[in-house]
């Protein structure tokens, strides 16, 4: 048996002869193919069969189903994304309300500190604290969402009770300086003598016997008058007898006078620290020169300023 084959290229044949025995194996092999296509569109056509599906891997009916579930998948994704967004947004929120609480206990802090005149860099709030140690083979996991909310919350204690605690100390030491800034202690100028005492004395202008309810202090014109303590001024202005005066009410039923001054520097209402220029030293109202009249009232009651003008500051 020939078998002929004819190539693309100009035509050309190529002859193949076959014997009976090379014949017989052509046939085997044809017979071969044959069985296993047709196996093969057996099973096709069971497994059809069986799907249900008439000859069709997917129908109309079944992708209409799985873009419904893919739709409903991708709602879900979002409405996750959007309460994780949420989450995040309360987390960032949070975070900026302990960070604008720990700048103020910063703040408290270094105040704190100033005021109880901590500087020899124990505390130094205006740098973070110094950590360290070795590496724990343990350790490497980041924080999980729920564990990082928890860890949140507890920091947030904590900045509640150190506040709570700061608080407490901010006001014992305001209290501990408003006590030492009320304290009556010094002499009401900052250059000068004592020129006349409190009691009885011989009047300057009469010579006669008469009662001093102050202590007068000498010194240059236009000296400086200071506060002997931090207070309020209640009176600026002229006064008979004291010539331009000054009242100051520190609390407590105390108050103090400082009279005869040439320029009143401090008016009704001011309030006024310890050691601040009031005036300046002048003669006027009943002087005889410059000086002022320096005068201690408890209760409205004039008391010998001698044992305030001599006691040691707090």
């Amino acid at each position: 048996m020939n078998i002929i084959f004819v190539g693309r290229s100009h035509g050309k044949s190529k002859t193949l002869q076959l014997g009976n025995k090379q014949l017989i194996l052509f046939a085997m092999f044809v017979f071969a193919i044959s069985l296993v296509l047709v196996g093969g569109g057996y099973q096709l056509s069971n497994v059809l069969a069986e799907r249900g599906d008439s000859g069709a891997f997917l129908d109309v009916e079944t992708i209409s189903v799985w873009k419904n579930e893919i739709k409903e998948q991708r709602i879900e994704v979002n409405k996750l994304k959007q309460n994780s967004h949420e989450k995040v947004d309360a987390l960032t929120l949070r975070m900026g309300n302990m960070q604008a609480r720990l700048l103020r206990l910063d703040a408290l802090g270094q105040r704190l500190t100033e005021v109880a005149k901590l500087k020899n860099g124990e505390f130094n709030f205006s740098q973070s604290p110094a950590l360290g140690g070795p590496i724990d083979a343990s350790t490497g996991e980041s924080y999980v969402l729920p564990s990082l909310v928890d860890n949140i919350k507890r920091i947030e204690q904590q900045i509640t009770n150190v506040e709570q605690q700061l608080e407490v100390i901010d006001s014992l030491f305001v209290n501990r300086n408003i006590q030492k800034e009320l304290f009556i202690a010094g002499r009401p100028i900052t250059w000068g003598w004592m020129s006349s005492a409190y009691g009885y004395r011989t009047d300057p202008f009469t010579g006669k016997r008469a009662w001093h309810g102050g202590v007068d202090f000498a010194g240059k014109e236009d000296s400086d008058i200071i506060a002997v303590a931090s207070g309020v001024v209640t009176w600026s202005g002229d006064r008979y007898g004291y010539g331009n005066l000054i009242e100051i009410n520190h609390g407590g039923g105390y108050t103090t006078r400082y009279a005869h001054c040439k320029e009143l520097l401090a008016k009704v209402g001011d309030i006024v620290e310890k050691g601040q220029v009031l005036a300046s030293m002048g003669s006027t109202g009943r002087s005889t020169g410059p000086h002022v009249h320096y005068e201690v009232r408890k209760n409205g009651k004039g008391i010998n300023p001698k044992k305030y003008i001599y006691r040691a500051s707090r």
